[in-house]
């Protein structure tokens, strides 16, 4: 029997300041991921790199995008948007696991395109630690802060609509958590595609 499984396409999305780019990261340091590099129209934050974390494109650019059909998914967010190209498929016919971090928004036009992507939903420990994660960023104003905390609320009403819920109480615990359910996922039945010689079972 030869496997001719495809890759998985692991879609992870969390409210903002759960840490699930640390995550993202931590995950992309196995062998098993690839990275799917979203478009953002959003400015560059300190330690970020074009093309490594975003594509950082103008309004203008991502907009043509759209109109040519190019994203599998998209979607205006803060203020800015952001999206993921139809090419990012491409690794999983190698067999590659592609990994991409997603807002609800993004994660329901996906799964309504491509139905076998794998939904990971993070919560956070708690409102209250969120809001301490964001307020320690220093990054945001105080009324930035509220606004993604009220979306956060919106978007964990949403968790029951992804294939897993993981709670991010500890970093390391998590990542495990995540790569066990992509590892589960390879394995389980309802994904396993096999190429059967007929002929080695008819041998005596």
């Amino acid at each position: 029997m030869k496997n001719s499984n495809k890759g998985l396409f692991v879609v992870l999305s969390a409210p903002s300041g759960t840490g699930k780019t640390t995550i993202k990261n931590r995950l992309l340091q196995k062998d098993s991921f690839e990275f799917s590099v979203s478009y953002t129209t959003r400015e560059l934050r300190s330690g970020e790199k074009d093309g490594k974390d975003y594509h950082f494109v103008s309004r203008d650019i991502f907009e043509k995008k759209i109109i040519a059909g190019e994203f599998l998914e998209y979607a205006e967010v803060h203020g800015a948007y952001y999206g993921t190209c139809i090419d990012s498929l491409k690794p999983l016919l190698e067999g590659i696991n592609v990994l991409l971090d997603i807002d609800v928004q993004g994660y329901l036009q996906v799964k309504k395109k491509y139905e076998n992507a794998l939904g990971i939903f993070i919560f956070p420990p708690s409102l209250l630690e969120l809001r301490s994660r964001l307020e320690s960023r220093g990054l945001n104003t105080a009324t930035d802060i509220e606004t993604r905390l009220k979306n956060a609320k919106e978007e964990i009403l949403n968790w029951d609509r992804y294939d897993y819920a993981v709670l991010n109480d500890e970093v390391e615990n998590t990542t495990k958590t995540i790569h066990g359910i992509v590892l589960a996922e390879q394995s389980s039945v309802k994904r396993k595609r096999w190429e059967i010689n007929t002929d080695a079972f008819n041998k005596s």
